[in-house]
């Protein structure tokens, strides 16, 4: 479903202003919840009966959840869209980041790079998953195929890509110092905050539950996030395109998707499945996002995502400039093979 989207940015002007009341009612029902969780893990850890491990399990997953919420927040304060003030924005998002593993400066810029070259095929590789055209792969070598393949392969892309980035590639912002030292700064103060909260917490729980317990949901939460991010753009029905025929409005609808999930895990993930109303305005604070869809129910049908469609998606990996959409790795073949 295609429409005029010319008009957006004057129709989605009252949802840009920040509510300081909702934004910390936001963050204490984040922080609470996932204090007691990590509280409540720790405490089965030294239950020593299998029923306790089990739950211990079990409970992981909404802690990673409630991390990707943390992440969230974070990420609409490095939009400025969080709080009415800059101020506010800037320094929740960095105490933030110590717990999500996440520099907030070096990232804030990377991501609005993201938002400013969504769509773009002469501007990727700026905060996006590294997205091949039919043609650009068909030049690659057997190594290059084969790396690509790799880096696209589930495993790694929702498995070790996440843990890598959160864990290790956030720590040294190799590449930055091109832009100065801010996304070196940003870096290591982050990192000296990491290393005094996990010495509190190996202090009060132990350095075993540490590792047990925060890791494992730092690279839970990055998985979660990872795979929101994935689907929010490597759908068939995408959107790619080069300039002057590329549009940021036009990139946002149909390049982003509404990603159409139970409303407890919209809850939980601060909205962010409504993916094509963030692009079109990431200055709408995430609290806002369903009041847009209610006022504008003619934006749930675009771009629209369920849960199962959303696993066909895992195949998908070149942009077939021809027929205009992802392709598998099997369809990239068959077209290369028929001509």
């Amino acid at each position: 479903m295609t429409i005029n989207t010319t008009k957006w940015s004057t129709r989605l002007a009252p949802f840009k202003t920040a509510d300081n009341t909702q934004a910390v009612l936001e963050i204490l029902l984040t922080i609470v919840p996932f204090t007691a969780l990590w509280v409540l893990l720790w405490s089965l850890l030294q239950s020593g009966s299998w029923l306790g491990y089990i739950a211990f399990v079990l409970l992981l997953f909404p802690a990673g959840g409630f991390m990707v919420r943390m992440f969230i927040l974070q990420h609409d304060c490095g939009h400025g869209s969080m709080f009415s003030s800059k101020i506010a924005n800037d320094w929740v998002g960095r105490l933030l980041g110590v717990f999500t593993f996440t520099p907030y400066d070096y990232w804030r810029r990377l991501h609005a790079g993201h938002h400013a070259t969504s769509g773009d095929l002469e501007r990727r590789g700026m905060g996006d998953i590294d997205t091949l055209t039919l043609t650009e792969y068909k030049a690659k070598s057997a190594s290059g195929k084969f790396l690509y393949r790799l880096y696209r392969n589930p495993f790694v892309m929702f498995g070790l890509g996440p843990a890598y980035m959160f864990l290790l590639r956030h720590r040294l912002p190799v590449g930055a110092m091109k832009e100065g030292l801010a996304g070196w700064g940003s870096t290591l103060a982050t990192n000296a905050g990491i290393l005094i909260v996990s010495l509190l917490m190996i202090k009060f729980a132990g350095l075993s539950a540490f590792f047990l317990i925060q890791l494992p949901v730092v690279v839970l939460g990055a998985s979660i996030g990872v795979w929101l991010f994935y689907v929010q753009h490597q759908y068939e029905d995408t959107y790619w395109d080069t300039r002057p025929d590329w549009t940021h409005e036009h990139a946002a609808l149909h390049g982003s998707s509404f990603y159409d999930l139970p409303k407890p895990i919209m809850w939980i993930t601060g909205y962010i499945g409504i993916h094509h109303v963030h692009h079109l305005s990431s200055r709408i604070p995430f609290y806002k996002l369903p009041k847009v869809i209610e006022a504008h129910p003619e934006l749930k049908d675009i771009s629209r995502l369920k849960f199962w469609e959303s696993l066909n998606c895992v195949r998908l990996a070149l942009w077939d400039e021809n027929a205009r959409r992802l392709v598998s790795f099997r369809d990239a073949h068959r077209t290369l093979a028929a001509v």
